[in-house]
């Protein structure tokens, strides 16, 4: 590295002096030159870095490109020092067109940017002029990309310009023919008006003739109006001799009526004398069974979920449903979740399970009725192995069917009068069964039983 002179200064600072920049940096060169001093940037230490760059250490290359391009441009312009040590990076990282630009020949297949940022950083003898040449060139190659593209947006143009022209020579055409057309549709609607005028004066003549039709049917019709009331006229007269016929039979007929009560009276009395005298002689006993006795009911002493349902008992009561199983071919349906996520609703569904069913188990066995428990299949991850405790059927619902439908089809199956009770807490399942003919209870109900047996 080379040693500051006089001062401080590097040994490059005179000829900076005596070479310097009519005008800035083209801005191609200046992005260049401020990617190259960030690529240096990292091979220095804290300390060789100017004071305003310090900040910055610790950024990456294109971070600190975006962020601190113009304060290290500006170190680079001012401190002749810093632009030395960057130069050096320069040299180690790219050396032949570093040394190439020393010596004043810069390869001729090397980039002008590259050249000039090159120039710029490590300041030769007539680094002003490879800075301004590049300048020059670059502002060439720019000028070159906007005739290239100038000429690729008048070509652009031309061909929209000639594709609109067909399709002007097109919609020109289409417009002909639609005209044409057009043209052909109004004489044919001309055509049509005439006719239809023509069909507008025969409707007229036909009108006019049907108001004279109507004329005659209307006088035609008042003298038969008037026919008809003299006829209406002569009809009453002659119902009114009807009706005064009429009433002279009827004075007739009730003379010849009260003749004929008084024999048939007469009659009917002589019929009673000879029951009576029929009922001394055979001494019948009186009546014991009526007709009425013979039609087949439910008398009051046979009992039904519904006679149960009104006596005096709490509907949470376990004597209630002691009471309904009780009752002959007595058949309990138990809305197996229903009960089990009422009472213990923490337990896993498993033990759900199995705790009731034990439960029912000794109630069947007790009760003696049949006693059926109804899971819905939907709760299950895979199929369930279970044996069911003696005394109770255990059913899960099939796929897309809800325990709440199967518990409504086992009550439907069963026949009329047979007693049913069906445990469950859903009032959708209870009105439902309800209607069916079973007796709902709640799953409270059920739990305060099964705990008495435990």
């Amino acid at each position: 590295m080379e040693q500051p002179a006089h001062g401080g200064e590097p040994a490059g600072a005179a000829g900076d002096a005596a070479e310097a920049l009519e005008h800035p940096l083209p801005e191609g060169v200046r992005r260049r030159v401020v990617a190259l001093v960030a690529d240096a940037f990292g091979g220095l230490t804290v300390a060789e870095l100017p004071a305003p760059l310090r900040q910055y250490a610790r950024f990456t290359a294109s971070r600190r490109a975006k962020f601190a391009g113009n304060a290290m441009a500006a170190a680079l312009e001012s401190d002749p020092l810093f632009r030395q040590r960057i130069g050096e990076r320069f040299k180690q990282a790219q050396p032949e067109l570093a040394g190439a630009v020393e010596t004043g020949t810069p390869p001729a297949a090397a980039d002008p940017v590259d050249v000039a940022a090159a120039a710029y950083v490590l300041r030769p003898p007539g680094w002003v002029k490879l800075v301004a040449a590049a300048g020059e060139e670059a502002q060439r190659a720019d000028a070159e990309r906007v005739d290239e593209a100038g000429r690729r947006e008048l070509e652009r143009l031309r061909e929209e310009l000639a594709a609109a022209q067909d399709r002007s020579r097109d919609e020109t055409e289409q417009l002909r023919r639609d005209l044409e057309s057009a043209r052909k549709e109004a004489e044919s609607l001309h055509r049509k008006l005439r006719s239809a005028q023509s069909d507008v004066k025969r409707g007229e003549a036909a009108l006019r003739k049907v108001q004279g039709e109507i004329e005659a049917a209307r006088a035609e019709s008042a003298a038969q109006v008037s026919a008809a009331e003299s006829e209406t006229r002569r009809l009453r007269a002659r119902l009114g001799e009807v009706e005064a016929a009429l009433e002279a039979s009827r004075r007739t007929a009730r003379e010849g009526r009260s003749v004929e009560d008084m024999r048939l009276r007469l009659l009917l009395d002589t019929v009673l004398d000879a029951a009576q005298g029929l009922r001394r002689e055979l001494a019948l006993p009186p009546v014991s069974v009526h007709p009425a006795d013979t039609v087949d009911a439910v008398e009051p002493g046979r009992m039904s979920p519904k006679d149960i349902a009104a006596r005096a008992l709490s509907e949470t009561d376990p004597a209630l449903l002691d009471q309904l199983l009780a009752l002959p071919q007595a058949h309990l349906v138990v809305d197996g979740y229903n009960v089990t996520k009422t009472g213990y609703p923490t337990m896993p569904l498993e033990k759900q399970r199995l705790r009731l069913l034990g439960g029912l188990s000794a109630l069947a066995a007790r009760s003696g009725a049949e006693v059926t428990c109804v899971f819905d299949g939907a709760e299950l991850a895979a199929p369930v192995l279970l044996a069911p405790p003696r005394g109770v059927r255990v059913l899960f619902s099939k796929p897309g069917v809800t325990a709440d439908e199967l518990i409504r089809q086992l009550v439907r199956a069963e026949p009329p009068g047979r007693p049913v009770v069906v445990v469950s807490t859903d009032r959708e399942v209870a009105d439902g069964v309800a209607k069916a003919g079973a007796r709902p209870v709640a799953s409270a109900l059920l739990l305060k039983r099964l705990s008495r047996l435990s």
